[in-house]
């Protein structure tokens, strides 16, 4: 673990994996359980594959998915915001994972007309969940940019996703329930055919909270629900199921 410097209204979190740990701003934008989850729902991958990150932010899933797959090449993170990119690349350096995890402040919109097209083994992505017009918007432009599809749209992700993918390879989002329909018709629409999706539920009587799903760029037609996935127990203590994504036992 290499020694960064961490600027003022900044400060170092424990990753709970592996001894990795983050930067994030004190009063801005910061990972939840869905960038966990996603990271985890997309670990197993093949050697050598190139992964793109769309929206790092602060790079949590880059610095996870890092982690959690020794074999694959490289894993490059897109965002938008140059100083969260800035960010993340002193997250990468502590954690000594220069040579496997490139960042680039990129507008993902049109990214496909540029070097990266059909370049992709798999793509991630933990995108904007609200749309501009729906929910409580924030006045910290990053909290906005990060909650609400200011920058790209739901359709915008899919779309350069299904471009900068090669024939066969894997498309991985988490999102929310309530948008899944959505999802499911842009995907069909630009060639990535849903094959799992899994629901997230903080409890086991709640409304799922968040859905994960998985596409095959030209894949075939097979859709598999996946078991649903619970967050807490009655105690209100993490599954099993979540304490394996940390290496924790129950």
């Amino acid at each position: 673990m290499k020694n960064v410097k961490c600027l003022e209204n900044e400060r170092i979190d424990d990753l709970d994996y592996k001894g990795m740990k983050i930067i994030q701003k004190n009063d801005g934008f910061c990972f939840g359980m869905d960038s966990v989850l996603i990271a985890n729902f997309a670990k197993v991958l093949k050697k050598d594959s190139i992964i793109a990150d769309l929206g790092t932010g602060t790079g949590i899933i880059s610095i996870l998915m890092a982690a959690k797959n020794e074999k694959v090449d490289k894993i490059y993170g897109f965002d938008i915001q140059p100083d969260m990119i800035e960010m993340a690349s002193r997250s990468v350096q502590m954690n000594e994972l220069d040579d496997k995890v490139i960042l680039e402040n990129l507008d993902i919109v049109g990214m496909s007309s540029k070097k990266y097209k059909k370049f992709f083994d798999v793509i991630v992505t933990n995108p904007p969940y609200k749309k501009i017009s729906t929910g409580l918007v924030n006045d910290n432009e990053k909290k906005l940019i990060s909650r609400h599809e200011v920058k790209c749209t739901l359709e915008d992700i899919i779309y350069e996703s299904s471009k900068i993918l090669k024939d066969n390879a894997v498309f991985y989002m988490v999102h929310r329930p309530e948008r899944l329909v959505s999802i499911i018709e842009l995907m069909r629409k630009n060639k990535i055919e849903p094959k799992e999706i899994q629901l997230v539920y903080p409890h086991i009587n709640d409304k799922a909270k968040l859905v994960i799903v998985k596409g095959v760029k030209c894949g075939k037609p097979q859709l598999e629900i996946l078991e649903p996935l619970i967050v807490y127990n009655e105690k209100n203590e993490y599954t099993d199921e979540i304490l394996k994504m940390y290496n924790k036992e129950s």
